[in-house]
Parts: C-alpha cells; sequence; structure tokens
C-alpha cells in the first residue's frame, strides 16, 4: 500500500517543514509516502467560502486515481488513540488497497463532491491547528503507527 498526503497551500515554516521531511523519510523505511501540496486558490477574497471549497475540492478530486480510497482529516471525524490508529492503518492495509490518500482540506473544510468521494474521516483533535502543523502531526502519526505495528519502541504505552 501506498500512503499519499494531499494538503491545500504551501508550507513557508521551514522549520516545521524541516520536522515533516524527517518523519518522511522515516515513514518511507514502512511504506512509500509521499505528501503532495495542492496550490492556494487565488483571489480568495472575491470568493465566498462556498466558492472556496468548491474549487479546493475540485483540485483534490483532480489528484485522486480510480481505486484511491479518500480519507479526510475533518473535525467531526472519528478520533484514534495512536494505538487505535495503528490498527486503523493495518486494515486498509490488510483490505488490499493500492493507495490510501489523506487530505487536509483549506480553511472552511471540503466540498460536499470531497465528502461525498471519502470512504472515512478522521479528526485529529477537537482542537484547531494550523494547516502547516497538522502536515507534521499526521506524519508524525502515521509513522508512529508503523512503529506500533512493527512492535518498535518509538512509542510507549
Amino acid at each position: 500500500m501506498n500512503i499519499k498526503l494531499l494538503c491545500v497551500g504551501k508550507t513557508d515554516n521551514k522549520q516545521l517543514q524541516a520536522l515533516v521531511d524527517e518523519y518522511s523519510k522515516r515513514l518511507n523505511f514502512y511504506i512509500k509516502y509521499t505528501i503532495e501540496t495542492l496550490p492556494d486558490i487565488k483571489n480568495v477574497k472575491n470568493l465566498s467560502e462556498q466558492e472556496q471549497k468548491t474549487k479546493e475540492g475540485a483540485l483534490i478530486l483532480s489528484k485522486l486515481g480510480p481505486y484511491d480510497h479518500l480519507v479526510l482529516f475533518d473535525e467531526n471525524g472519528k478520533s484514534f488513540s495512536s494505538v487505535g490508529f495503528s490498527k486503523f492503518l493495518q486494515k486498509k492495509m490488510n483490505s488490499g488497497i493500492k493507495t490510501l490518500v489523506f487530505v487536509i482540506g483549506g480553511p472552511y473544510g471540503f466540498s460536499q463532491e470531497v465528502y461525498n468521494k471519502a470512504i472515512g474521516k478522521v479528526s485529529l483533535s477537537q482542537m484547531t491547528f494550523s494547516h502547516q502543523m497538522v502536515r507534521l502531526f499526521i506524519t508524525e502519526q502515521i509513522y508512529r503507527g508503523f512503529t506500533i505495528l512493527k512492535g518498535e519502541p518509538y512509542h510507549h504505552q
């Protein structure tokens, strides 16, 4: 299985990007992991929230392959412990899917078309984090999940 993380908008914080790169490098020891950054929508000041979600949604959907399994990071999604998330990853690998695609949406969430395409939603927390920080948290949690599955000492219970 491959895991791809789609993100709307770039990270301009070099320290955060360096940490994302570090965990991505570690994660690629276990699984092929890629991060694709989608460009920010232009002229958002002239768009309603719904128009912005629709444009971002079209961009997200254009990046999906026909057999990709889409999971959204959404505040209303299922919450997991780190061990529970590792079990979620194992279940996806056992199901034989080729590519699991996680998506971090824009500031207003996702369009209805993206929700319709998704096979699930995951919540990182009830708190709100910057999109730049969420990339690091997600990448670290996927890495942590694989170390749990392999019985390695990274995660302490």
